[in-house]
């Protein structure tokens, strides 16, 4: 809603009105759309002061450490709904009632199996092939498979399709995993929740019995709901942008989760656990910690502090209570998580820390979460994925019923050279 204007001076001309719209909550934003008719655009390397859309999705406000779904609070959604009650909020706005949840829970559930031919599809890739890389292709490859629901103006095929990616990830990522092991595939199962058929399909062997833990399935229901949807980051606006071409819902999730794989993006809380490895036992502790305050040592501890977050992270406060659950349901000994620990103990301690507001962050606790439970790193970013997934289709939903909806089409400053002749 624009409720007054900004006057901008241009060069030789006269003062220029340009409208403020104000959301339901957080920073003022300048509608600049008009302002390529007076032969000028704006100059925003990294969208960091640039607002792509108009969305009712996800809110988030970093200063204060707050993150909202649809009005509900992150803490209270992971600690009162599962998983499948956020995807619902996150589609459809509003928190289902008994009987659109279990209707909605049914539905997911029944369409977990894939086309039995991806299976040939899968043998197409190397048996070393970095899981990520797998479900890139095969996310994309829905589409040859699924191609009856793929009219994007079609309100029931929007519909269709985001049961399909949200039922069929969890499946597609315990594949990728399999696959790289080299052990057989592991059909889904309709009497486990969301959690545990994922954790069945990742662990279970067809020589014995794999009962899942239920700390270990609310933690897992708990990483995937504190990983649904993060606003306009760099995959769901590579998915908005792809969508915005008319682009089919499948091969736009696969450029999400191509954009995701980027160390910068998804990778956080594997680089955490790379770095735990680096310093190696608690003895070497003291030592990294001030290398981490010398401001000429290129070392970094890594899943501290959040680029968004300048407070704390509100994710990570419900994550650090599911990782001490984990760690003592599991009683596993490995010094990496000994490790782990201690740092957090010394980042909850340190006055550097508190000054500097460096708190471990959801990418800290949940990479612990996942290596105690024994999920190989290279599955780390294939999980991320797997949650976000509803994020990116409630996006993508959201553009596609835009009545303004355009396809993105960023400008740019040419600094390279003018018009010169060629002999």
């Amino acid at each position: 809603m624009a409720d007054n204007k900004a006057t901008l001076t241009l060069p030789g001309q006269e003062a220029y009105d340009l409208p403020i719209m104000s959301g339901t909550a957080g920073h003022d934003v300048i509608d600049v759309r008009t302002l390529g008719k007076k032969g000028y655009f704006t100059f925003d390397p990294g969208f960091l002061a640039t607002a792509s859309c108009e969305s009712k999705i996800t809110y988030i406000d970093g200063e204060q450490g707050i993150l909202l779904h649809r009005g509900y609070s992150i803490e209270d959604l992971a600690k009162h709904a599962d998983y499948l009650e956020v995807c619902y909020i996150l589609l459809f706005g509003e928190r289902p009632n008994v009987e659109q949840y279990e209707k909605f829970k049914t539905t997911v559930t029944r369409h977990t199996m894939v086309h039995e031919q991806l299976i040939h599809f899968f043998q197409g890739f190397r048996r070393d092939s970095h899981p990520m890389a797998i479900m890139v292709g095969v996310v994309g490859a829905l589409s040859a498979f699924y191609h009856d629901s793929m009219d994007i103006s079609n309100e029931r095929h929007r519909e269709i399709a985001a049961y399909r990616l949200i039922s069929k990830m969890p499946t597609l990522a315990a594949m990728s995993y399999k696959y790289s092991a080299g052990q057989p595939f592991v059909y889904p199962r309709n009497d486990l929740s969301y959690a545990a058929n994922f954790l069945n399909m990742m662990f279970s062997v067809p020589t014995e019995e794999y009962k899942v833990s239920p700390v270990v399935e609310r933690a897992m229901d708990r990483i995937f709901t504190l990983h649904a949807d993060h606003e306009q980051n760099a995959s769901t606006s590579t998915v908005r942008l792809a969508g915005s071409s008319g682009a089919n819902p499948f091969a736009c999730i696969a450029a999400g989760i191509a954009c995701l794989w980027g160390p910068a993006h998804g990778g956080a809380n594997e680089a955490c656990l790379t770095m735990l490895e680096e310093i190696g036992s608690v003895d070497r502790i003291p030592e990294f910690i001030e290398r981490a305050k010398d401001k000429d040592d290129p070392f970094r501890l890594m899943g501290f502090g959040h680029r968004v977050y300048k407070n704390y992270d509100p994710r990570a406060t419900v994550m650090r209570e599911s990782c001490h659950e984990v760690l003592n349901e599991l009683n596993i000994d490995d010094p990496l998580l000994d490790v782990a620990m201690e740092l957090e103990r010394i980042a909850l301690s340190d006055p550097y820390f508190k000054e500097k507001k460096l708190f471990p962050n959801v990418d800290f606790y949940s990479g612990i979460v996942l290596k105690a439970i024994g999920i190989p790193v290279s599955m780390f970013t294939v999980i991320f994925a797997l949650s976000r997934t509803v994020g990116w289709i409630a996006h993508w939903k959201e553009m596609m019923e835009e009545s303004t909806q355009r396809i993105g089409r960023p400008r740019q400053l040419y600094t390279g050279e003018p018009h010169r002749p060629f002999k």
